[in-house]
Parts: C-alpha cells; structure tokens; sequence
C-alpha cells in the first residue's frame, strides 16, 4: 500500500549525529528538544525495551541510531554490518556497534527519486574468498530512472572494480514501486525482485523487466534454464511476471525456493513462492482496489493461468524485508516468517504448515517506528532496520538469555 509505503527523499535533512544511549542517555532528549523531533524514549542500550510476544519475552535493543531511512542489511564475516541509506550512502556498523563516520566510498551513480535510492545490499556467496557486495540502487538512465545493480569488491572502506550487472529496461519517469531485494540461492543464482514503477500494465509486459523476478550468474549473465530464454519477445532475464511492488524476499530454510511480498493497492498486499514462469496476475487479478473509491482493480480475484498467493492482507499491512528464523536463541519461532510492516509500525510473525499459514502474531507495534527490513543474525537474534531520517538499527534479543 503505497499511502503507507511513499516516504519521498527530495528534501531530507542529513544524518543526525550517532547516539549511544548507554553512554549519554540525557543526549537524545536534548537533541528533541532543540529540533523539535518526536522521539521514542528507550532504556540505556544495555538494558533495552522488554516486550512480551506469544512466544518468547525479548528484549528490543537500539544498536545503531541516526541512519537516513535505512533499507537495507548485510552481516559481514568479521561480524561488522553493512547498511544501505537510501539517499545513497553504504555505511558500515563495527562489531561494538559504532557506526563508521564515513560511508564507503566508489559506489555507482544512484538517484535517490521518489521511492528510489540506494536500497539493498547482498554479499556474495563466496564473499571469505572473493569480497563481492552486492547492491540494487535507482539509476538515471535514456528514458528516465530504473533499478539497477552492480557489484564491486569491498577494500578497507571503498568498493574496488565496481560493475554494473544489471540495468532494468526500459526505465521510466515514475518515482515509484522500484523493488528491490537481492537473494543468492544455494545454487549461486541471484534474484532481483522488482517493482512495475508504478505503471501497472508494465507488469504484464514479455519485453518489459518491470513488475517481475530476474535471475541471474553472479556476474550478470542470464542462465541458460531462465523460463523464456528463446521466447520471441520476452526479456531473458525474467522469471516471473505479474508482481506489483516487491520489498521482501527470502528463501525457505528447508526447501531453497525463494518466498517473496509485495505491496498491494489499497488492501492486496500478497506473500508468493517464486517458481519459474509463473504469472502472479498483477494488475488483472488483486485482492486490492483502487485508492479512496474502492473500486475494482483489473478482472477480480482469480483467472485461470494465475498464481493465487500464499497469503494476503486486507487491508494492507504495508510489507517491507522479511526472514525466515533459523536460529536456537528463540526455539518457539524457529522456521517461523517475520515481515517487517511499514503500516502500524510493527512486526509481523507468520507461522507456517508447508505453504500454509496457521497463524500470525503482530508484535513491538509503534516501539520501534516504520520497519524497513528484517534479517536472522549469524548470532541468533533478529535485526530490525526504521524507515526514518533518525533510523535506528535495532537488535531483538532474549529477555532471559
């Protein structure tokens, strides 16, 4: 639902300076005070915010404060972070959670329009041997601005022998719906989740990159298996076609497939498995309507020949980032789902029977603001990132280790 989901960078202030609640707990409320912010007031670090779930009591911990609307997450193996800002910067976070004062230096030429900007971050699979990071970013380009992606190997605090591996075609004049998450899958192939830029019909297009999962070589070239390579007209890196806006992405723990959302119009927003092909009937059917009148979108529903999703919304939860849980410090969510939901400011928990969900718990509503992304920690916890000009990385954590 893009009333929820527009937050327009023309116009944002730069970052406010990094604030460890732990060592000055007092700063924060002078800095409200001076600009006039809203400020959600949070234990010192080391004790954090207590809250209780179905399942587990956790503990909600402030790692990181004044990020500009951070999207994007990536745990490096030294257990330093990498986080995306979406006016363009790469920042990393040390592994006591200090954030470097300077972004990484040589990334491409990004434009931060509309819902566009820098916006997620991958690292290679190989990463240990090879220092490939991974990013999708909105670029200019002939006809106006698309999702691109390019890589570059990172050194010290610059990206070396950065290449574009991707160009979304044709672009567009549109600030809207870019995607875009990036996921590797056991096999090396990487998915680039876009959005149809806001023009719906572009969903449904063979020669028109919008609206669609890519896959891809790590290096950009299109496999060989991709389902219409030699299909007279269709773009050759698609792998689906039929999906409106894609923010989330993950691939199950068990069976490998790629799981994404998207956000619907006004109501819709859908959770799909990713198979080769597949049409996911964006704009023909939707279970969302039309903005403010309510009116019927594209053909209803169903319609043969279209995928129906996994799971829906009505009304819009407004989904961004999503992991599936895969670690021993919360026994109770282990394979669960987690979307984050820009809308009502909260966590959603899905539990899953195959692709079935039985049951779905919304928790840490208004704690933590807007969340932008989620991702499962090499240390068992879950990280959480605000869309906010003073976002905040945040760390989920058991109450009772």
């Amino acid at each position: 639902m893009e009333v929820a989901e527009t937050a327009v960078v023309k116009g944002l202030a730069r970052s406010a300076p990094v604030i460890h609640l732990a060592r000055n707990p007092v700063v924060p409320l002078l800095v409200a005070a001076a600009t006039g912010a809203a400020l959600a007031i949070f234990p010192p670090l080391s004790q954090g915010q207590t809250v209780k779930t179905q399942e587990h009591l956790v503990r909600v911990v402030k790692v990181v404060e004044g990020l500009e609307y951070p999207w994007g997450l990536a745990f490096l193996p030294d257990g330093r972070m990498l986080v995306t800002e979406r006016p363009g910067r790469l920042r990393i976070v040390g592994k006591d959670g200090t954030l470097e004062p300077q972004p990484v230096a040589a990334l491409p030429a990004i434009a931060a329009h509309g819902q566009g900007g820098l916006l997620d971050v991958a690292l290679h699979p190989r990463f240990p041997q090879n220092g490939l990071v991974y990013l999708s970013y909105a670029a200019r380009g002939d006809g106006g601005v698309g999702t691109e992606v390019a890589r570059g190997k990172l050194a010290g605090n610059r990206l070396e022998e950065v290449q574009v591996i991707f160009r979304q075609q044709p672009k567009g004049s549109s600030g809207n719906h870019f995607g875009s998450r990036l996921v590797f899958d056991r096999d090396g192939f990487l998915y680039i989740t876009l959005g149809d830029r806001g023009e719906m019909e572009r969903a449904q297009k063979a020669d028109d990159h919008a609206g669609s999962v890519i896959r891809l070589h790590d290096d950009g070239r299109v496999p060989a298996d991709n389902p219409f390579v030699g299909k007279l007209g269709w773009k050759p890196e698609k792998y689906t076609l039929g999906n409106r806006n894609m923010q989330g992405a993950a691939l199950h723990p068990r069976t490998g497939l790629l799981w994404t959302h998207e956000h619907g119009p006004q109501g819709g927003d859908e959770i799909n498995v990713i198979r080769p092909g597949v049409n996911y009937g964006w704009p023909v059917i939707t279970y969302g309507v039309q903005y403010v009148v309510g009116t019927r979108i594209g053909e209803g529903t169903q319609k043969a020949g279209m995928a129906q999703p996994l799971h829906y919304w009505v009304p819009s939860i407004a989904p961004s980032g999503m992991a599936f849980y895969t670690g021993d410090r919360f026994p109770g969510w282990r394979g669960d789902l987690f979307i984050g939901a820009l809308r009502d400011q909260m966590l959603v928990r899905l539990t899953l029977d195959g692709e079935k969900v039985v049951n779905e718990e919304r928790m840490l509503k208004n704690v933590l603001g807007r969340i932008r992304d989620v991702r499962n920690g090499p240390d068992g916890c879950l990280y959480l990132l605000t869309d906010e000009s003073n976002g905040v990385l945040a760390r989920i954590e058991p109450a009772n280790p």
